[in-house]
């Protein structure tokens, strides 16, 4: 009777000595180890040849009991030698699948370096910050330097000597974040202005931008956003250069054809004051739910430094004259790229920062 393997039972080949059956099975065994496909296909060789209960190899060292003392030594030491060359070539061809198998998984994963490598995403230019640099290199191209001031403030540079009066309603905690008595979070960038004209005497001619706080939060308001102040202080600082800056100014922004209109107002720090207008960048001037049909938006507010101002700072208002205008860095950038809210800065919602 043949096994599996097509080796016959040694104990039912009564013919055979058992040494030969033993000498016969090791190089079966050989000749399927070197054929063997698989890891697992070499355990179950391995399992059926050296198997301690019913292997082959096993089966014919049963017969040892009955053999001849001669021939029981003979086949003991040809049944280790064989066992010894079966596990050692398991042993090889193990080896040999395990390194195949390795070969294949590296062939399947290797990484073809001739490949173009995959792209890193940059960052971007955030649209406020890339408003706010636009807007200092305009100034700066017209001669104006660049300041800077705390965003922590005492009411004395942010209301007292920018004309405020004690009572005025910026002053209430409903508008601006105290951090202690007289101590506050900036609510414009007008108090680095005084604090330039207390180190500086004229002519002086400068620009800041920075972040500034208030209490208020909506569709178009932050409780923290960014402003940028304008201030030329002069002898002969006229109405007239105000409007030429500010036209100057608006057209290198928002184009040459842009037109510019100047509407009376009034702020405690400017005298006269004026609220300055463009025509309506979505549609033309013609008339939009935007500009609620009057072809023109509010941009920003301006006028000639009030003489109490000048006066806080130890300037003489009856030698020197100057103007000075600020506006929102939000509102600019939202009606130059026409963005409807102004949270859209402040969401980092990938897809809106990819369109800069």
């Amino acid at each position: 009777m043949e096994n599996r393997h097509g080796v016959s039972d040694p104990q039912l080949n009564s013919g055979a000595r058992p040494i030969d059956q033993l000498q016969a099975l090791t190089e079966k065994a050989l000749a399927e180890i070197g054929r063997a496909a698989s890891v697992a296909e070499l355990q179950e060789i391995d399992n059926t040849y050296l198997g301690r209960k019913k292997g082959l190899v096993s089966n014919v060292l049963a017969s040892l009991k009955s053999l001849p003392d001669k021939e029981r030594s003979e086949l003991g030491q040809a049944a280790n030698v064989a066992k010894d060359r079966l596990t050692r070539a398991m042993d090889v061809r193990r080896s040999e699948l395990h390194r195949a198998e390795l070969d294949r998984k590296l062939s399947a994963e290797a990484l073809d370096i001739t490949l173009p490598a995959r792209g890193v995403p940059l960052g971007h230019v955030h649209p406020i910050s890339r408003m706010e640099a636009e807007v200092r290199d305009i100034f700066v191209r017209m001669g104006f330097g660049v300041v800077d001031g705390p965003e922590v403030e005492l009411d004395y540079y942010n209301f007292e000597a920018l004309n405020f009066p004690a009572d005025h309603p910026a002053r209430d905690m409903q508008d601006t974040f105290y951090v202690a008595p007289g101590v506050l979070l900036r609510t414009h960038t007008s108090p680095v202005q005084v604090r330039t004209m207390l180190k500086k005497k004229p002519p002086l001619k400068v620009i800041c931008t920075g972040k500034v706080y208030r209490c208020d939060s909506d569709q178009t308001h932050s409780p923290m956003f960014h402003q940028m102040e304008v201030l030329w202080i002069d002898e002969h600082i006229t109405f007239a250069d105000l409007k030429g800056t500010l036209r100057a100014f608006i057209r290198e922004l928002f184009g040459p054809d842009q037109e510019v209109r100047l509407r009376p107002s009034f702020f405690p720090f400017t005298e006269p004051s004026a609220e300055v207008d463009i025509q309506c960048v979505f549609c033309g001037g013609k008339g939009c739910g935007v500009c609620k049909h009057t072809g023109w938006l509010e941009v920003l507010g301006a006028g000639l430094v009030d003489p109490n101002v000048l006066k806080a700072v130890n300037y003489d208002p009856e030698k020197v004259q100057g103007f000075a205008f600020g506006t929102g860095i939000e509102r600019l950038a939202m009606l130059k790229y026409r963005i409807p809210d102004l949270r859209l800065f402040f969401d980092n919602d990938v897809r809106f920062l990819r369109n800069f």
